[in-house]
Parts: structure tokens; C-alpha cells; sequence
């Protein structure tokens, strides 16, 4: 394969000069001459500020070798989105084919640099004219076969990984090490892609690790499909794992299996806000420890979310052109087998009117519920929505409403040796038609209530 190393393109790795020019120069190079390696050479740290990858290119960071983000914001005028205010691009590449990003060096966004002020569970947005810049480590719009193998991302400021609109998307290896209080950092955003596969990553970070989403900007590429996630592991202050919640066409054929979610603040999300679809879904063979955070992160310690709310009124670049109120897709078909949660907080499933939540199957999970943090629990958080936002109620194994034909097969509920007043029973189901229970164990955290509490779908009740 023919290689084309920076340096020789005038590259400087003194971690001061901008070498956007020569890197890009050097990417031109290997495109024009029919493809090959573009090379960022052992031992050195080469600030830049934006470029573009094109097609038959292998961007190669050799290891010990660093891409670093110019702090220069005035560098970074193109964004990924309509809305200018949710960041800028560093590192893209737009109708590409067969690239990769390789190597076991490092590509640093610092993150951290292109914020505010740092508060204890959390950094301040810093705003440029009105205007949050930060740029997305890396965006792939309406690229075919894309490799992205063993390569270290590390200090997204904003998301780090996101194809958009892509087929044939293959991550293998990969590190992504972000902050755990930078807002917005998603590790891996697979946004309107087909045939997708994530495999043997390990990520931390403060938003999502990885989502799947269906984004209005990128519309015209329609559904996301065919994706499998296997071997990761995954740490996040927000949802570890997350379908949603941008959400306008259709989530199917989507296999979660063998990963291992570590002190998140959600384990495994299915959060639908908007008018598309989510359906035939498998998560098998997880292990999910979360934990409880500050309010600034959306989550409350659910090990397993599944919702589905219409998105709040004051978002209007959420809807379509013109539009003041969304609409909201439906959720079924979901498939979870041999899951073991430990939490401060139980399932969740948790439908509304205009769609509730159907055929759920939760077979071979295991809840196990105790207190570990100084965090206020007693809590389900829904949002983003257009009702009450975090709800207060009792701590509940599976709580779940407005949903139909839901099954628990051989599942468990267990109580942790710190049991405070609002930890409740191992499972409440109102408004709930077609629940069938099947071998399940568990009894209720104090012994003056009963195990469970099933009222029918005609309850009355206030969408809690």
C-alpha cells in the first residue's frame, strides 16, 4: 500500500503548529494517486484544527503518535447540524468511501479546553458569540465502507464518533477515553447508518457511550438498521447504551450481546421522543452496574429504560419545519435474555397514551437493589419529554405502565443490606394489559408491603 507520511507534506510535531494545511495536503495527495496510507508518524503530537478525510484514504496514527484539537475556535465554521449551537466539526469527511481511521496512537479533542468552568459533578458550556462551538471529534456524513480499527479517541468536547447517514460501518478496538463531566461527549452516535458493526470497544464517557438515533438533519437517509454491538465495555454518566432519543424514522434489526456496563448512570435505554419507530430488538448476556447522579445527567439509576413520551414543546429545531408539537412512534418487539443489573433503582418501562409500550420479553433478569451513593433516590426520569419530567415515587424491581403484552420469565428481584423508606416492592404494574409472569422471585424491600401491586389498564391513574 503506498504511504504518504505528514511530515513530508510539512507537518511539525512540536504540539504547537496548526498542520491542518499539510495533513490536508497530504490526504489530497494519497486520494489523488489512487489511495493509500495517510501516515502521522511515531513520537510526536501534531495540533490541528479541521480537515477532511477522502476516499480510498487510511488515516494511520502511529503509536505514541498524537492528533491533537487547536484550541483556535475561529477554526471550526462548518456544523454537522442546522442548529448552530450544537457544535462544530473538527475531523469529517462527506460522501467517502472505503476509509479507515487505524493505528494505536491517539486523537485528542480536549475536550475539557473548550469549556467553561469546572463544577463538581460537571464543566460549564462556554458560549463564543452566542454560539457553543465545540467541535465533534469526528463526523462521517453519507460515507460507504468505513473502518475505524484499535485507534485511542480520547477528550471528545463534544461527540466523539458519528456517522451520519453511512453503510457498512465496521469499529473495532477501539478506545474512546472522555471525560465523565463533559456534557454532550457521546463516545459513538450511529445516526440513519445500515449494517453496522461495534465490536470489542471500550469507552468511557460522560454522555452516551454508544447511541443509535435517527436525527432530523440527516432525514433523506432514512431508517437505522442491521447494527450489532458485541464485547464492549461501557462507562457513562448518562446511559451507557441508548436507542433515542432523536428518533424520526425507523430503529429495527439491532443485536446488543456480551457487553459489560460499569458505574453508568443508565444501563440500556430505549428513549423514543419522536414520530419514528423502534422494533426487533435483542440484548443478551449483560452485565449492568449503575449508579446514581446529579440532576445535570439525565438518568436515575436505571438499569433497563424503555420509554416512550412525545417531546416537550420548547424544542421546536426537534420538529418538523414549521411545526410546534411532535409526534411519537411506537416501541415493541424488545428482547432481553440473561441480563444482571445491580442499581440503585429498578426497571423501567413506561409507555403514554398516544403509544404504549408492546411486546416486551425480559427472560433470565436478575435486579439487585441497594443504596451506594449520598444521591436522593426514589426517582424516575424521563426526561426529555412534554409531562413532569423526574417523578417521584417508590423504588420498584420492574415498574411498569401503559404497555401491553409484556412477559417475565424466570426473573429475579433482589434487596441490597441498605434499604431506605422509598425502596418498595419487586414489581408495580398499572394500566398494563397481556402481563404474564412467569417463575418470578422476589418480595418486597419491607416486610409491611406486598411483593407486587398489578392494577388494569382501565386504573386510574396520571401518566406516572
Amino acid at each position: 500500500m503506498p504511504s504518504f507520511n505528514i511530515v513530508e507534506f510539512g507537518a511539525v510535531g512540536d504540539g504547537i503548529t496548526d498542520n491542518a494545511n499539510a495533513i490536508q495536503r497530504t490526504i489530497d495527495r494519497c486520494h489523488a494517486s489512487g489511495g493509500g496510507r495517510v501516515v502521522v508518524p511515531t513520537g510526536s503530537v501534531f495540533v490541528t484544527g479541521p480537515f477532511q478525510l477522502k476516499s480510498y484514504v487510511d488515516l494511520r496514527v502511529e503509536a505514541s503518535a498524537t492528533l491533537r484539537a487547536s484550541l483556535d475556535e475561529s477554526l471550526y465554521t462548518e456544523s454537522p447540524f442546522d442548529n448552530w449551537s450544537e457544535g462544530s466539526m473538527w475531523i469529517s469527511a462527506r460522501g467517502a468511501h472505503h476509509i479507515s481511521i487505524t493505528g494505536t496512537g491517539t486523537i485528542d479533542g480536549r475536550g475539557t479546553e473548550f469549556m467553561e468552568s469546572e463544577e463538581p459533578t460537571h464543566y460549564n458550556y462556554k458560549f463564543v458569540d452566542g454560539i457553543d462551538r465545540r467541535p465533534h471529534l469526528l463526523t462521517l456524513i453519507g460515507c460507504h465502507n468505513v473502518t475505524i480499527r484499535q485507534i485511542t479517541f480520547a477528550n471528545a468536547a463534544y461527540w466523539c464518533v458519528h456517522p451520519a447517514g453511512c453503510q457498512d460501518v465496521l469499529i473495532h478496538s477501539v478506545r474512546i477515553l472522555n471525560s465523565l463531566k463533559v456534557r454532550n461527549c457521546d463516545g459513538i452516535d450511529i445516526d440513519h447508518c445500515r449494517n453496522v458493526r461495534i465490536s470489542n470497544c471500550y469507552i468511557e464517557s460522560a454522555d452516551d457511550c454508544i447511541c443509535i438515533k435517527n436525527r432530523r438533519d440527516y432525514a433523506e437517509y432514512g431508517s437505522c438498521e442491521n447494527i450489532t454491538i458485541t464485547g464492549c465495555l461501557l462507562t457513562s454518566t448518562s446511559c451507557a447504551l441508548k436507542l433515542g432519543s432523536e428518533n424520526v424514522d425507523m430503529m429495527r434489526n439491532i443485536i446488543v450481546a456480551s457487553c459489560v456496563v460499569n458505574a453508568s448512570n443508565r444501563g440500556l435505554g430505549i428513549q423514543n421522543r419522536d414520530e419514528g419507530n423502534i422494533e426487533d430488538v435483542l440484548f443478551s448476556d449483560i452485565i449492568v452496574e449503575s449508579r446514581l447522579f446529579a440532576d445535570v445527567w439525565w438518568g436515575k439509576a436505571e438499569p433497563i429504560y424503555i420509554t416512550a413520551f412525545k417531546r416537550a414543546s420548547g424544542t421546536l429545531h426537534r420538529f418538523p419545519g414549521g411545526k410546534t408539537e411532535g409526534a411519537i412512534g411506537k416501541v415493541r418487539n424488545i428482547r432481553f435474555d440473561n441480563i444482571l443489573c445491580r442499581s440503585e433503582n429498578g426497571v423501567y418501562i413506561g409507555g403514554c397514551p398516544e403509544s404504549r409500550i408492546e411486546e416486551i420479553l425480559l427472560e433470565n433478569v436478575r435486579v439487585e437493589i441497594d443504596k451506594t451513593t449520598d444521591y436522593p433516590g426514589g426517582m424516575y426520569d424521563r426526561r426529555p419529554c412534554d409531562i413532569e419530567g423526574i417523578i417521584q415515587r417508590e423504588t420498584a424491581g420492574f415498574f411498569i405502565h401503559d404497555a401491553d403484552d409484556i412477559i417475565l420469565r424466570n426473573c429475579r428481584v433482589v434487596w441490597g443490606a441498605q434499604r431506605p423508606a422509598y425502596f418498595g416492592r419487586a414489581l408495580a404494574a398499572h394500566r398494563v394489559t397481556g402481563l404474564e409472569i412467569e417463575n418470578f422471585k422476589g418480595s418486597a424491600a419491607h416486610p409491611d408491603q406486598s411483593a407486587l401491586q398489578v392494577e388494569p389498564r382501565d386504573a386510574p391513574g396520571d401518566q406516572r
